[in-house]
């Protein structure tokens, strides 16, 4: 067939004129290569790839344009900020003809990353962080933000105080009658009923963005999580035996937090090494049917849900 196929975004003009922010697609399959410090992988990952539409008569941008140029990512080069700035300049520079001068890319994936258990040797498991990196060309100024999801586990301090109270209480009564306790029987009581109340604890997330630098050499996304971690102390653990399990029980005991400490520790953890950082925690909580959460914004941003 050599007749000409119709192309009505360019031979039609819109119906009700008006400028548009942003045109594009959303949820593409793709696959990327991240190669980073200490981490090389092939991860899946959802691309949304848009750009502005700024001239009110153009009936439609032309999306099989934007869909081949980020294709492209897909390939067996490392996914870099350079890359991704190349990228959107391609897009807008492929729309001239919709005048075109703004693009921006989304980038939802997880990170898999081996971890080992905490005391036990050569035993180790497999964990996900959730990513979604967002790179945006505006004017030709390039803006890359990162977020990383990180989950781990809190206990009330609060509940834990009561805990504690309930069990000198329970101490106090089984030996108050006697003058000397001998330490045998103390252990042998603390054995036996040192649970006599449990502090609640819960899986809890900490939502970490950062803004990166236009040339930034890659994302450094293990070291960013690798410090999150570490603030928050008690990431959740993947395989595990049962002394891996008590060193953990212990991580929790020494690490008792509110949704508002964690928030803070994880604020000075970020504050003075990442750009304009900005922290969301929320602590799906096991004594109440609702989360606590608590937010640390970016500078000069406000806080939304």
């Amino acid at each position: 067939m050599n007749t000409a196929l119709p192309d009505v975004s360019l031979t039609e003009v819109a119906l009700r004129p008006s400028t548009l922010e942003w045109v594009g697609m959303q949820g593409i399959d793709l696959p990327i290569l991240l190669d980073e410090p200490n981490y090389r992988r092939s991860v899946h990952a959802r691309a949304d790839v848009q750009v502005d539409l700024p001239s009110p008569h153009i009936k439609g941008i032309h999306m099989s344009r934007l869909y081949r140029l980020q294709d492209e990512l897909g390939d067996s080069e490392g996914l870099s900020p350079a890359r991704l700035h190349q990228l959107l300049q391609a897009m807008i520079a492929s729309h001239q003809d919709c005048d075109s001068r703004h693009a921006r890319i989304r980038l939802r994936f997880n990170l898999l990353v081996r971890r080992p258990a905490l005391v036990s040797e050569h035993l180790a498991g497999w964990k996900a962080y959730p990513v979604c990196l967002n790179a945006t060309l505006i004017r030709g100024v390039l803006t890359l933000r990162l977020r990383v999801t990180v989950t781990y586990s809190s206990t009330c301090p609060c509940s834990a105080a009561l805990s504690r109270q309930l069990i000198e209480d329970g101490f106090l009564k089984q030996f108050a009658t006697q003058e000397h306790v001998d330490v045998v029987s103390v252990a042998e009581w603390l054995r036996q009923h040192a649970t006599l109340a449990t502090p609640h604890s819960q899986r809890s997330k900490a939502e970490i963005s950062i803004e990166l630098a236009s040339d930034a050499p890659d994302f450094g996304l293990l070291a960013l999580i690798d410090r999150v971690e570490q603030a928050v102390g008690t990431p959740v653990q993947t395989a595990v035996k049962r002394a891996d399990e008590q060193a953990f029980a212990a991580l929790n005991g020494q690490n008792l937090m509110f949704v508002e400490d964690a928030t803070r520790r994880l604020k000075a953890a970020l504050d003075g090494h990442y750009l304009n950082p900005g922290v969301h925690v929320r602590h799906l909580e096991s004594l109440h049917a609702h989360d606590a959460v608590a937010w640390a914004a970016p500078h000069g941003d406000a806080v939304v849900a």
